[in-house]
């Protein structure tokens, strides 16, 4: 077996190789060695000359990846690519190689864990404190070479121990997913995790929540952030330490539940979720002809608003609707502006209220049907869903148009008011973010 030992320094979050060295190792000796600083062809942030240093000045003229991308193809070929935190120093490679049309593919095993494994116990798996706990010396620490050469030691060591054929050959299976788990997650953490809705929690080294998730198969979609190849999700998973899971039974209460937790815990990989969206309303008027209006706007411009959206779109789209429905006037209801008469593309069930052919006192009896079947809606709700068990149900609670909570019930339990509903509630605050996820369930 032939393994190629490896370690690169980058210039940080653009991930751009800086330096490399690369040792093949038979299982017995180090046969090839191949190090050399590259140009990443952009600036190197002061914090990693800080930490490697490595300069811009170093590599001004020290050769571009694409030119010695042939020799790093030529030493790892037919070989185990072997790294500390492998999934790392491999996806920066592999993306090296994607930028320049290249395909790059090898075999792989983590000495992280690998070391876990068959060295049990230690505080730290981190290159520099493990290699502290076992004596092996690190010259030019955080550098390519003087980081790979510590590695080869530590290989050696994982090598000569009781059960190493087993476990190497365990990790080089296919069906392993050693090789494809943040380097330090435990497998056992993991394989704790069910097949079952629910949310996820991923953590870093010290207990923070990093990333907040929701599934309807929880393992398969923690799984698949391991084999997401982006930078967001590289860094995610180099930061992950730990995953916690909570079950929710079904979908739509992992919904829910994702969304107080982010809003709760505002981790750092949920940038998206947590920005804060602009509010619209609908709200009703009547102007000096005593026609009453149905018009949008933004929440502080829409006084005791009828209904509340995310978007101008989904306004129009509502407001379109109740126009359609109850034989409302397109210019009325804001949906032209500037016109004398309406002359919507296809709405066309205008009365002409807008041409004097219809009585303001008609028109506004079925604005105020509507007004009044939209107030219905927001009427108190029990959605009735999953447990997280054989034994159990859930439930959504809505009173009044506002989300209360969910819970979750025995079904041995008798229910026969909503009073003793509310004594299984989990109560949680009410958003703009809820009520769309409410809105497309309902």
């Amino acid at each position: 077996m032939m393994y190629t030992i490896i370690d690169v320094e980058t210039t940080g979050r653009s991930n751009q190789i800086t330096e490399i060295s690369i040792f093949k190792y038979d299982g017995r000796q180090i046969v090839d060695e191949f190090t050399t600083l590259v140009n990443p062809q952009t600036e190197i942030p002061d914090y990693i000359t800080a930490l490697t240093g490595i300069d811009n000045g170093m590599v001004a003229n020290a050769p571009t990846f694409s030119e010695v991308a042939q020799a790093i193809l030529d030493i790892t070929q037919d070989t185990i690519f072997v790294a500390h935190n492998v999934n790392f120093d491999y996806n920066v490679i592999r993306n090296e190689f994607k930028a320049i049309d290249t395909d790059f593919r090898r075999k792989k095993l983590c000495t992280v864990r690998l070391s876990r494994k068959l060295l049990p116990g230690y505080r730290s798996y981190s290159l520099g404190k493990l290699c502290k706990e076992l004596n092996i010396n690190i010259t030019d620490r955080h550098r390519a070479k003087g980081d790979a050469e510590a590695t080869v030691v530590l290989f050696e060591i994982l090598l000569q121990q009781d059960d190493a054929d087993t476990v190497f050959s365990d990790f080089m299976k296919k069906s392993s997913k050693e090789a494809t788990l943040p380097s330090h997650l435990p497998t056992a953490v993991f394989n704790a995790i069910p097949n079952a809705a629910g949310v996820y929690y991923f953590k870093d080294k010290k207990g923070k929540i990093i990333y907040i998730g929701k599934a309807k198969d929880l393992k398969k979609r923690v799984l698949s952030h391991f084999y997401s190849k982006t930078k967001k999700a590289l860094e995610m998973c180099r930061e992950t330490k730990d995953i916690d899971f909570e079950l929710s039974g079904s979908e739509l209460i992992a919904l829910l539940m994702e969304d107080a937790a982010i809003k709760h815990h505002y981790p750092k990989f949920n940038q998206v979720a947590k920005r804060q969206t602009k509010q619209y309303g609908i709200f009703s008027f009547e102007d000096r002809n005593g026609i009453l209006h149905l018009a949008y706007n933004t929440i502080k411009g829409a006084p005791n608003a009828i209904q509340v959206f995310q978007s101008i779109r989904e306004c129009r789209a509502f407001l379109e609707s109740i126009c359609l429905h109850y034989n409302l006037c397109p210019k009325y209801c804001h949906l032209q502006e500037g016109v004398t008469q309406c002359s919507h593309y296809s709405i066309k069930t205008c009365k002409g209220v807008c041409k004097g052919e219809e009585t303001a006192t008609d028109y506004n009896a079925r604005v105020a049907v509507a007004i009044d079947a939209i107030k219905t809606t927001a009427e108190s709700k029990v959605i009735k869903e999953q447990g997280r068990t054989l034994n159990e149900e859930a439930f959504v609670l809505i009173k009044n148009g506002t989300y209360l909570g969910y819970g979750f019930i025995d079904k041995d339990e008798t229910i026969h008011s909503e009073d003793a509903l509310e004594s299984f509630l989990i109560q949680q605050k009410d958003n703009l973010d809820i009520q769309k996820i409410l809105r497309g369930f309902l």
